[in-house]
């Protein structure tokens, strides 16, 4: 949050509203670098898993129509105000109807926001052919240990739902983890 809010006022000079998203997506191209299972399609008719190269998060937005997922392509090679940019950009045009088929084709892996409505845990549904996928809560304060003591503080809720037949479930806690080291240290996103 801190993060955010330093970068925020500069985001806004340059006519860009920097939400967290772009900070989670990044956090997302660490694990999934790290743990490339995660960014995979399985072929079933070949009988093969194949690892992506590519790093195409897949955005759900929810539209008046259902359920769209706009795809921001190489989210590895774009900054953070790119990516706040690009993301309200295809939301925008998701909310309006006016994506093209191709702008919802190419995803790796796929995010969800549910805290946007004040959800707070759910099971996502994968986006096939995409093997996981997370879910985002609201962010919220709530109660958390710190030096042994509970106190207030904002956290971040998150559910992943992953592909057993592709991804192995202690894989995708490790996944889970270097996402969440990664929100918590943001700096750390400089060094992908």
């Amino acid at each position: 949050m801190a993060a955010r809010e330093e970068l925020k006022r500069r985001a806004e000079e340059q006519g860009v509203k920097l939400t967290y998203m772009p900070f989670v997506m990044k956090a997302i191209v660490a694990g999934l670098k790290e743990y490339p299972s995660l960014n995979s399609e399985l072929r079933e008719d070949d009988e093969e898993i194949v690892l992506k190269g590519d790093y195409n998060l897949g955005i759900a937005v929810a539209t008046d129509a259902g359920l769209m997922v706009p795809v921001v392509e190489n989210v590895d090679e774009k900054g953070l105000f790119e990516l706040a940019e690009e993301v309200r950009d295809l939301a925008s045009r998701a909310r309006e109807r006016k994506l093209t088929p191709a702008e919802m084709k190419g995803g790796t892996f796929s995010i969800t926001n549910f805290g946007a409505i004040g959800g707070e845990y759910a099971t996502p549904i994968i986006n096939y052919p995409e093997t996981a996928i997370l879910g985002l809560g609201a962010i919220e304060e709530r109660p958390v240990v710190r030096d042994g003591e509970v106190v207030a503080a904002p956290t971040l809720p998150l559910s992943l739902s992953i592909d057993h037949r592709v991804i192995d479930g202690a894989v995708a806690a490790e996944f889970a983890n270097t996402v969440m080291e990664h929100l918590e240290h943001p700096l750390l996103l400089l060094t992908q």
